[in-house]
C-alpha cells in the first residue's frame, strides 16, 4: 500500500520479523531502534542483532544507538556501529544520564563522516546546539520527541515548526518527529513539512484506515464489542 505523504515513515522497533514486515509493506523508508526497545524484544547480543538487521535492510537508513554513558566510550561505540554499513546512522543522546552534553562528540563524529542521529531532544535550545555541531558534509538526523513533549501537556506543533526552521540551516540535516502517539501525528508532521516520523509497527498498520467510511467503522466497532462480550460468557440478566 502506498501513501501520498511527503514525510518519510520509519519503523521503530527491535523485532526483526516486524522490521521485515514493515520493509515489505511499501510504507517504510527507514528504521530506528533503541536500548529500551531491544530490552523489550529480548535482544541478548547487540552486534549480532545489528548485523542480522543489516543483512536484510540494505537500502534504507537504520539507526542504532550507543549504549555507553561515558562520552569517550560513546565515540568508540559509534565508530563500530557506523562501520557495520553505509546505511547506518548512529544515535547519540543529546546528553548522558548525568546531564553532561554530548555536543562535543556529536561534532567530532559528524566531522569524521559518521552519520549521526541526535536523539532524546526536547527543546529548541538542544536543536540549535545540535545543528550547529553537525557537519555540512555529513547526512544527519535530529530526533525531537514530540510525543513525549505532548505527554507533559505541551503542544508540540510550535516546537516542531521552529525545529524545522533551525534544521533547514544545513542541507543534510533532517528533522525527525519521535514518539508519536497516534496515526494523526503522521498527518500533523507531514503538514508541517517534518522530514521523518518514526512509528511503531502498530501505528504503521493503522495507516490502512485512511479515508475509511466512519459509519462503517462505527458498525464494525459495535460488532467487535458484541463479539468480545459473547466470548466473555457473562450474563447481566
Amino acid at each position: 500500500m502506498k501513501t501520498d505523504f511527503s514525510i518519510k515513515i520509519y519503523s521503530d522497533g527491535a523485532v526483526l520479523e516486524d522490521m521485515i514486515a514493515d520493509l515489505n509493506s511499501g510504507l517504510v523508508s527507514g528504521f530506528t531502534t533503541n536500548p529500551s526497545l531491544m530490552k523489550k524484544a529480548g535482544i541478548t547480543d547487540y552486534l549480532t542483532f545489528a548485523k542480522n538487521v543489516l543483512e536484510v535492510i540494505t537500502k534504507y537508513p537504520v539507526s542504532f544507538e550507543v549504549f555507553s554513558d561515558d562520552l569517550d566510550t560513546m565515540k568508540r561505540e559509534a565508530r563500530i556501529l557506523s562501520s557495520l554499513g553505509d546505511n547506518v546512522y548512529v544515535k547519540i543522546p543529546i546528553s548522558n544520564s548525568k546531564g553532561i552534553s554530548t555536543i562535543s562528540i556529536i561534532k567530532d563524529l559528524s566531522a569524521e563522516g559518521i552519520k549521526v542521529n541526535v536523539t532524546a531532544v526536547f527543546t529548541i535550545s538542544q536543536v540549535e546546539k545540535a545543528v550547529e555541531a553537525l557537519s555540512d558534509k555529513t547526512p544527519s538526523i535530529i530526533s525531537v520527541f514530540a510525543g513525549r513533549v505532548a505527554d507533559t501537556g505541551v503542544d508540540p506543533i510550535p516546537l516542531m515548526a521552529c525545529a524545522k526552521t533551525v534544521c533547514q540551516q544545513k542541507a543534510l540535516v533532517e528533522l525527525l518527529w519521535a514518539s508519536p502517539r497516534e496515526v494523526f501525528n503522521i498527518y500533523q508532521a507531514d503538514e508541517l513539512g517534518v522530514d521523518i516520523i518514526t512509528c511503531t509497527p502498530s501505528i504503521i498498520k493503522k495507516l490502512s484506515l485512511k479515508n475509511k467510511n466512519l459509519e462503517q467503522y462505527s458498525l464494525e466497532t459495535v460488532q467487535m464489542f458484541l463479539s468480545d462480550s459473547k466470548s466473555l460468557g457473562f450474563s447481566i440478566l
